[in-house]
């Protein structure tokens, strides 16, 4: 019979000390491996995160951007068609003048017979042909006679005493006025009475 060593705790100790050390490695190794992966997918989101915020706001300012140059050139086409309408009235105006003046120079000597009428049947088609241009463009005309004097639409080149009349009332128009998209172009030339009524209070 062989005899037994003595069982002493220690040497359980040693053995279970000696097995955890045997799997402390691996365990390690597990853990450590799921710890990173999940400080890796959280450092993954958060950075996932701040790129998403990031091109957000790229794309809020982008777009705030492109709004604001939209603004810009339907503004600047604006003023350019304009600009554009405004020097092809400005060109003309002489011409209308010119229509203008022959129309009533006709109309004066009239009575000289057909070749006048029909002079005046002539250019009264082609004022009214300009002056259908002038209507597409927007273009309004500034014909005052009888009404107030308005220093914004209207410059006055001479007065007439006139006591029947309420003070500074358009008497004449030497020449008409135009505007073009609310803003005068060309304003009327007018004469306006003296001495009649004050129209103010």
């Amino acid at each position: 019979m062989v005899p037994r060593k003595p069982h002493h705790a220690h040497d359980d100790d040693e053995r279970a000390s000696e097995h955890l050390h045997r799997l402390d490695p691996e365990l390690e190794e597990d853990l450590g491996a799921q710890l990173e992966a999940g400080l890796t997918g959280s450092a993954e989101l958060e950075a996932a995160r701040a790129e998403a915020d990031r091109n957000l706001a790229a794309a809020q300012r982008w777009q705030a951007d492109f709004e604001n140059y939209k603004r810009r050139q339907e503004r600047d086409a604006a003023e350019m068609r304009a600009r554009a309408g405004q020097r092809v009235v400005e060109e003309l105006l002489p011409a209308l003048d010119d229509l203008d003046r022959a129309i009533e120079h006709t109309v004066a000597s009239a009575a000289s017979g057909t070749e006048l009428e029909h002079l005046l049947t002539g250019v009264e088609m082609v004022r009214t042909r300009i002056a259908g241009v002038f209507a597409a463009e927007g273009v309004t005309v500034i014909d005052p006679f009888g009404q107030p004097f308005d220093p914004h639409l209207h410059q006055a080149v001479a007065e007439s005493p006139d006591p029947e009349l309420p003070e500074h009332t358009v008497v004449e128009v030497y020449q008409k006025g135009y505007a073009l998209g609310g803003r005068v172009i060309r304003p009327a030339v007018v004469v306006v009475s003296t001495g009649g009524p004050s129209v103010m209070g």
